[in-house]
């Protein structure tokens, strides 16, 4: 089979989203399909030039499946209205844009009328399908959760304990509440790595300042975006990440396939990914919450190895990549 997958911005940032994108199209390739990528531009969901993004999908020929990654489907829905009788068209949705911090409200409305010409939407999580239910009204979205590697697990047991997050440095990442816990835990033995591309130039100036404040410099690593997180993962002893909203969140099932214990936050679909035996999960914007969270991993050992074995247990139940790209290519099929 024959598809178009239409994508904004640069297929190679590493980012989740980025990321399942990747695996999808090779996932797909793999099965047989033949996939003809078509970038759109940069800056969705607020894209630089919307008219060309627009003539590419236009030229798609008519009768063609295409798939479009749902930061940009989002804001296309007038060249939908036009264009979709003459296509099988599809969305990907990670999250409902109006969802993401300091999203504009018109997006919402934007993304609705965009996926009433879809023939299939296709979400990341059982919580994304809730969303785009109560927001858009799809109710028979195909959940395909993100797949994982095998990979090793964790080592475990350093001295200081290593705590490792890792997702780009933007504001819903919630670096910030995790630095301000580490700063109420300065009394316990740790290092600390922070893990992203700094995709918000004033939020990583934020982050930087923060540790300089709290006297952490020796202590947290804002490493930058790297290329093998799963590496960086096997050096943990502790996973944290403060994230407001995820609409998965493939690091947090990366984390719990090495055996991580996890602190997060109850937002968006991070309940679903991540259960209770896996690591502790508080109040989203909650330092203090976040900090005692911490605490009770860094202070006993026995607890640590507990949800260790707890997260690889769940981890080892997650689908492969293989698994997530055939359910896609079935749903496709089925509605072309």
């Amino acid at each position: 089979m024959r598809i178009v997958f239409a994508y904004p911005g640069d297929l190679e940032l590493r980012t989740g989203g980025y990321g399942y994108d990747r695996r999808v199209v090779a996932g797909l390739r793999d099965l047989g399909w033949t996939v003809d990528l078509l970038p759109l531009g940069a800056g969705f969901p607020y894209p630089r030039d919307l008219a060309a993004a627009e003539r590419a999908l236009s030229g798609v020929p008519d009768g063609t499946t295409v798939l479009i990654d749902g930061l940009a489907f989002g804001v296309l829905d007038a060249w939908a209205a036009r264009d979709a009788a003459r296509l099988r068209l599809f969305a990907l949705v990670h999250h409902p844009l109006a969802l993401e911090d300091g999203a504009d409200p018109a997006l919402e409305m934007s993304e609705r009328a965009a996926l009433r010409h879809a023939r299939g939407v296709i979400v990341t999580s059982p919580a994304t399908a809730r969303d785009v239910s109560r927001m858009f009204g799809v109710e028979d979205a195909l959940v395909a959760i993100p797949g994982t590697d095998p990979a090793p697990l964790a080592l475990g047991q350093g001295d200081p304990p290593h705590i490792l997050s890792i997702g780009t440095l933007i504001r819903r990442k919630g670096h910030d509440v995790l630095i301000d816990a580490l700063a109420q835990l300065a009394d316990l033995p740790w290092r600390a790595t922070i893990i992203g591309a700094a995709l918000d130039p004033a939020v990583a100036d934020d982050l930087h300042h923060r540790i300089r404040q709290a006297g952490l410099a020796a202590r947290i690593d804002l490493a930058g975006g790297v290329e093998d997180t799963r590496a960086a993962l096997a050096t943990a002893d502790i996973f944290a990440l403060a994230s407001r909203f995820e609409g998965y969140g493939m690091v947090f099932a990366e984390a719990m396939s090495q055996g991580l214990p996890i602190v997060a936050c109850h937002a968006g679909a991070v309940p679903d990914v991540v259960p209770d035996t896996a690591g502790h999960l508080v109040p989203p914007d909650d330092p203090h919450a976040f900090a005692a969270a911490l605490r009770a991993l860094l202070a006993d050992s026995a607890r640590r190895r507990a949800y260790a074995a707890g997260s690889a247990a769940a981890g080892a139940c997650l689908p492969g990549w293989s698994d997530t790209a055939a359910r896609i290519a079935h749903f496709i099929t089925e509605r072309s």
